[in-house]
């Protein structure tokens, strides 16, 4: 995805902040992945959106505008422990794996796992790609 796509469809976890952003008229993930602390905190005392949960959405704005996952992916990740686009350039991809198909079983969801091998290496290249270099 870009970073123009629309916030649409996100998490039922973060329904409060969606209509925090929707009210503030930030309606892509390239705009809220541009919100600063502040503007994070600002949103956060117009309701019952939290700040914890709006820093979260801006980690997976990040993973879906720098890497171009699909948002359901940088959730998963994001749940999974692997947050960040450093903690993906770092992971293996067994890593990757492990963390998402355990995540995936402790939900019960009883579809396959969405993250295989390959999958996991695609994400940790364009991952490790994107991080500057030194």
């Amino acid at each position: 995805m870009s970073s123009a796509a629309p916030l649409r469809d996100l998490p039922q976890s973060f329904r409060d902040e969606q209509q925090a952003l929707e009210a503030a008229g930030i309606a892509t993930w390239g705009a809220l992945l541009t919100l600063s602390d502040h503007q994070l905190s600002q949103l956060s005392r117009s309701g019952r959106a939290s700040a914890r949960n709006f820093k979260r959405l801006r980690g997976m704005a990040a993973l879906v505008c720098h890497l171009e996952l699909a948002p359901s992916d940088a959730a998963l990740l994001m749940h999974a422990g692997i947050a960040t686009v450093s903690a993906l350039a770092a992971s293996s991809p067994q890593d990757v794996v492990t963390r998402t198909g355990r995540l995936e079983r402790q939900l019960r969801s009883g579809r396959p796992a969405v993250v295989d091998l390959a999958v996991a290496r695609r994400w940790i290249l364009a991952a490790q790609a994107w991080q500057p270099r030194n």
